[in-house]
Formats: structure tokens, C-alpha cells, sequence
């Protein structure tokens, strides 16, 4: 649904979200929970606004709202996004059109509101929102059909993979945000020349890149959402580093799936990109020539012409001490099954979604080898090292290295919009007792 939000040649009063590689202009307005760093005062809700950010307790206070507006604004102003998430589509685009027109430039609101911006470098974040579950599908297919190859060279995509979105219900108590540490995980690791399993520190830690779908307005037990409401249903979307440990979960995934090569750390970005924002981004699902049509209840005319998302990915590495350096780019549209259709499974059964769950896509590579969403894809399964702009090589991360994914949206017509990075270091396992 595009509006006057999504205008390419509105600008705000404050000039760095102006500029045209910004990841935050006026068009965005994305969600993120913050404070001063090292201030200890109480968290709340901020606006990301070129270099800096509204913070919306402040805004709320120094502001001149009408009263529906302030009424929107409470609970952002205590730090509560899933109040905010709760909320039907039209309430969520009622506050969006107010922070835009009080952020647009020539705003009379610009005087007041400017003692309530903080710049980004001076934040420090937590989780978005409070996530009480987290899902992680299966849904991009040139990754399954990659990782099919290396375990499966003779079936490498299941039968069910373009009949079902597959998932798996993962462990919302290790999401972080980014910029928070990743220990590397202990576990059982079993090569095939072992005899017997060993415990130790994983050796093949990884990352997926991923996109995050944050839940809006939930639905009760029992209660399906329609594939013409999960528009309705989803809040944003983030960026998520899935991180695994290769090694660990060939010995343990069968016969139930990921368990500790996954649940050590999963890493989300700080800020959440409204569904509304991304409304000049939609594209047409991505399905090859004769793949057979989905289910009635995950298909429609409108999820087949506008159900993707044109969302270009990047993944950067840099060694401790190095340079970064690009390792893969890919794209959003990749993906075989659409938000959409992955709330609507999810809940085809019933299941009771509520604000604040997490589901990630799971890997989004691209058909071609520099597109790959995980080293384990990268390097051929172990096989084959890259190489970084310094000279340095890797098949698995490194204790020390930084690994961050990037992504922005970029259409003819539209403001360029971005997430920020969402990044973590490797940090040594833990001293074996």
C-alpha cells in the first residue's frame, strides 16, 4: 500500500538522512530499542533517522501530538514495541504518517524534536522486541538444493521442499542483537572415520544469511490466518545470522533436526523495517518454469505478482586485525516460499502466533557460487578456502573474526532504504573445565 510516505523527493529537516546512500531516510523510519550507551537509564523505542535516532520517549515529551498520536506513542516511550506490534495496520500506518510529517522538512515540530534525536554512535541496543517463540524455515531453495548436493549428491532437494515450507522451532532465549559476542559452541562432533563421538569445541562455526519476519497482530488457538490477511498479521523485517556449528549437527540433526549447532547464538539486527516501509519493494514470487503450484491455501494471484521481496543481501568478514572483505551477495527475491505463504503455514494448523515471534527464512543464496548465504556453501563443504582482500583464507570462522550481513532496498521510483549491519565477533569456546 503505497502513500505519500513512500514519496522518493520528500526529504527531512535533519541533512544526513538526505544523503543518497543513507540507510535511514525519511522514507524508512525503521524500529529499534535503545538508550544512551553506558547511561543506565530505561530502555525505550527509537526511530533510526540518517545518523541519528528519535528517541521517542524524549519525542513524546517535547512534541505536539494529538491525542490519538500520544496514545500510539506510550508504550514506544517505555521501550514496549509489541504494544505497538499488536496493533492493527492502520494504527501502525497512522503513527507512521506522523513521525514522517514531523520528521519532513519544514515540520514546525523541527525545533522541539531536535533536542529529542541522539546520534546512532551514542546508542546501545537490546533485542528489538520481546520474542516469545522463533521458527526457522527452510525456504531458500538454491541453498537446500547446495547443501542437498554435499550430503545428498544423488537427492538433493527432499520431495516435500516445494510442496511444504519446512521449519523447525528454534530457541528464542539465544537471539542477540548485533554487535554481541558469539561464543564458540562445545558438542559432540563424529567425523566418518570415528569410531566414536569426541565433546569438544566446534571447528566449523558458520553463518546463514538470513532475513527475520516479526510478527504483528497474532491469531488465537485454533484460529488459521488466511494467506489475503498475512499481510495484516506481519510487523517488519530484519536481518539474522542463523550461526552453526557444521560440525556438530550432521552427528545430532537426525532423526528430529537442529538442535546445538544452532541454539548456541542466533543474531538479529537492531532494527526492525515496517512492512509498510517496504511497500515499493515488492516483487513477484520467484518459482522456476514447471514447479508445481502450491496448495489452495498457500496461493493466490496476488502472493504470485507481488509476494517477494526485492531486498539485495551482502555478507562481509573481517579478521581480527584485517580488512573486511564482501564474501557473498544475494537477494531477497531468491526465496521460493513468500512471508506470506510462511505465516500462513505456520498457522494453518492453528498455531497461535503473537507479537514479537521471530520467523527466519533460513539461508537465502542466489543460483550462482558467489551468492552463497553460508561458508559451508562458500567453500564447497570444507573443501575449497576463499580468500580475503588482505591475503588471508578461510574455510570456517576464526576465533576473532567479525562476521556482518547488509542489506538495503533499492528500486527505480522509490528511496533507497537500508537495515544498518547486523554483526557479530567469534569469541574463543569456553576453557574445558
Amino acid at each position: 500500500m503505497l502513500d505519500f510516505t513512500h514519496d522518493p523527493t520528500a526529504t527531512a529537516w535533519l541533512d544526513s538522512a538526505n544523503a543518497p546512500d543513507t540507510d535511514f531516510p525519511l522514507q524508512n523510519l525503521p524500529f529499534g530499542r535503545i538508550r544512551r550507551a553506558a547511561s543506565g537509564e530505561e530502555w525505550r523505542i527509537g526511530v533510526a533517522i540518517g545518523d541519528a535516532v528519535l528517541d521517542l520517549r524524549r519525542a513524546l515529551a517535547l512534541g505536539r501530538w494529538t491525542s490519538v498520536e500520544q496514545v500510539l506513542l506510550e508504550p514506544l516511550a517505555q521501550g514496549d514495541l509489541n504494544v505497538h506490534m499488536a496493533r492493527p495496520s492502520a494504527q501502525r500506518r497512522q503513527l507512521r504518517h506522523a513521525l514522517f510529517e514531523a520528521l519532513r522538512a519544514g515540520s514546525p515540530q523541527a525545533a522541539r524534536l531536535s533536542a529529542a534525536l541522539v546520534p546512532q554512535a551514542d546508542v546501545e541496543h537490546s533485542l528489538p522486541a520481546r520474542v516469545g517463540d522463533y521458527t526457522d524455515f527452510y525456504a531458500g531453495i538454491h541453498h537446500a538444493e547446495a547443501v542437498g548436493r554435499l550430503f545428498r549428491p544423488d537427492n538433493p532437494l527432499l520431495p516435500n521442499y516445494k510442496w511444504v515450507p519446512i521449519g523447525y522451532h528454534g530457541r528464542a532465549s539465544s537471539l542477540v542483537v548485533s554487535g554481541t559476542p558469539v561464543r564458540r559452541p562445545w558438542g559432540q562432533r563424529k567425523g566418518p572415520q570415528d569410531e566414536v563421538p569426541t565433546f569438544a569445541p566446534s571447528l566449523r562455526v558458520d553463518h546463514e544469511l538470513e532475513l527475520a519476519l516479526w510478527v504483528g497482530p497474532g491469531n488465537a488457538l485454533g484460529e488459521p490466518i488466511p494467506l489475503a490477511q498475512a499481510d495484516e498479521h506481519l510487523f517488519g523485517v530484519g536481518l539474522l545470522n542463523d550461526w552453526s556449528a557444521r560440525d556438530i549437527q550432521p552427528w545430532e540433526y537426525q532423526p528430529l533436526g537442529p538442535f546445538l549447532a544452532k541454539n548456541f547464538a542466533s543474531t538479529v539486527s537492531p532494527w526492525i523495517v515496517t512492512w509498510e516501509a517496504l511497500a515499493p519493494f515488492r516483487c513477484p514470487q520467484e518459482r522456476p518454469e514447471g514447479d508445481p503450484p502450491s496448495l489452495a491455501y498457500l496461493d493466490s494471484a496476488a502472493n504470485r505478482s507481488q509476494g517477494g521481496l526485492d531486498i539485495q543481501l551482502e555478507v562481509w568478514l573481517t579478521p581480527a586485525g584485517g580488512r573486511p572483505s564482501r564474501i557473498a551477495t544475494s537477494n531477497a527475491r531468491h526465496l521460493y516460499w513468500t512471508a506470506a505463504q510462511l505465516l500462513t503455514h505456520h498457522a494453518s494448523n492453528g498455531c497461535n502466533l503473537q507479537p514479537g515471534d521471530l520467523l527466519g527464512t533460513g539461508t537465502i543464496s542466489g543460483p550462482s557460487p558467489e551468492q552463497a548465504g553460508s561458508l559451508l556453501e562458500l567453500t564447497q563443504g570444507g573443501k575449497q578456502a576463499i580468500v580475503l582482500s588482505d591475503g588471508q583464507t578461510r574455510i570456517f570462522l576464526q576465533d576473532g573474526d567479525e562476521l556482518a550481513l547488509r542489506a538495503h532496498a533499492e528500486r527505480a521510483g522509490a528511496k533507497r532504504i537500508g537495515w544498518g549491519a547486523c554483526s557479530g565477533r567469534v569469541s574463543p569456546a569456553v576453557p574445558a573445565a
